[in-house]
């Protein structure tokens, strides 16, 4: 094998992919179709570094991929923190490069960046991609692979490949067991609202009405201000205050606690999942959410045990009701973390890139549920992702376009 042979390594939730990385990174055993690399520096391009480098920075204020400027890779986009850590791989000359998914996050414009500048390094440095959306796949790749659990399986025609088998979401959605009391049309307004950061514009007079039981996407680029956007309605961002901002039909700032917004709200991003490290089953997982609590202190009710059940049965999971959520794959951790959002059915459900880092099937299922969700219940959802699910449902669309004064929002109805 050349330094110009690159691999693809096609791989679901339940492969093994921190094995393979060790193989190839530390314990200097690739498996055999990759054994040109025994000896050889190798380098990771994945969100777990990325997230190793910024606890680094907070935790000592200490800066490796940012040294050169002023700014933290906390405060930086997706698509700038990517851009930073391939520049610091490419400056310890490595022979190959690990590329974990390295599209998650990025929106349509970063990707192609990023793309170009790995076509350029493939000359020089041999790729291995592991790829969980077969939509990712780099053109110059031309070798290909899949993880079946820890066994590296060799793939001589791509085109071959067997599309991932789909589980279908057959029952209906479980009915709520209390109701949201709530008789104004419009759930959240923004009127003419702006942010800025240290005098550098993020939002510019965005104007936006969600009303009861409607479906948006929120779409935007990488530092558009999504995340800003959603602070202002999750009670997290100080600089909603002041502003002309309605939430639940209350003024923002008006004497409301975080907890009188919160209540309200369903919300689930994959960096949640990090906060139940415990010993918790799938059964209190879902009982946590109709108390928006991390974990289940309390002895729960016949009622709280039925709703939890009847949301496992639609997930074709309820035979896992006393398994341990750290014990699932990547996929059933996601939809266990989806259904533990809407199970209260909150006025309104925030789902921030729930479909990133899953291969094919899972991310169809996570969408699956969501639409199930839309379409047989009250609740309104907001859908946040850079990658455009083809089949998610959502009939508007907010888009938030960048401009040198800050983002500026627009409506689209899809």
């Amino acid at each position: 094998m050349t330094q110009t042979q690159h691999w693809a390594v096609f791989m679901d939730n339940q492969s093994n992919k921190q094995g393979l990385i060790r193989q190839l990174l530390t314990d200097g055993r690739p498996p055999q179709p990759l054994e040109a690399l025994k000896g050889q520096k190798g380098a990771l391009f994945s969100k777990l570094a990325l997230d190793n480098f910024i606890e680094e920075e907070v935790r000592h204020d200490y800066k490796l991929l940012t040294a050169s400027t002023s700014q933290s890779l906390l405060s930086m986009s997706s698509g700038e923190r990517k851009k930073a850590l391939l520049n610091y791989l490419l400056e310890t000359k490595p022979d190959f490069i690990i590329l974990d998914n390295p599209f998650d996050n990025l929106d349509q414009d970063s990707q192609k960046q990023l793309k170009k500048v790995l076509a350029k390094i493939s000359g020089y440095i041999t790729i291995i991609q592991l790829i969980s959306r077969s939509a990712d796949l780099l053109p110059f790749v031309t070798n290909f692979s899949r993880l079946d659990f820890s066994e590296f399986l060799v793939i001589k025609d791509v085109t071959n490949i067997e599309p991932q088998k789909r589980q279908v979401l057959n029952r209906d959605v479980p009915k709520a067991l209390n109701h949201f009391n709530y008789s104004h049309q419009n759930l959240i307004t923004f009127k003419n609202v702006s942010v800025s950061y240290e005098e550098k514009p993020i939002l510019k007079n965005i104007n936006w009405k969600i009303k009861k039981g409607e479906f948006w996407e929120l779409a935007g680029k990488n530092g558009s201000g999504k995340t800003t956007l959603l602070s202002m309605v999750t009670g997290d961002n100080p600089k909603a205050y002041g502003q002309d901002i309605f939430l639940f039909g209350t003024r923002k700032g008006s004497g409301e606690s975080v907890w009188d917004i919160k209540k309200n709200i369903g919300y689930f991003t994959p960096a949640m999942v990090d906060r139940f490290r415990g010993y918790h089953s799938l059964e209190n997982m879902l009982i946590s959410g109709l108390l928006d609590s991390i974990g289940l202190y309390i002895k729960p009710g016949e009622a709280q045990l039925r709703v939890a059940r009847e949301w496992l049965a639609l997930l074709n999971m309820e035979d896992k009701k006393d398994n341990y959520f750290h014990n699932l794959s990547l996929g059933q951790q996601r939809l266990i973390m989806c259904a533990r959002a809407m199970i209260k059915h909150p006025l309104l459900l925030i789902l921030d890139e729930p479909t990133a880092g899953l291969d094919d099937a899972s991310a169809a299922l996570v969408v699956d549920l969501v639409n199930k969700m839309a379409a047989e219940s009250h609740t309104t959802i907001v859908f946040v992702s850079h990658r455009k699910e083809p089949e998610l449902k959502a009939p508007f669309t907010y888009e938030l376009v960048c401009t040198s004064e800050g983002s500026v929002g627009k409506v689209v109805e899809n």
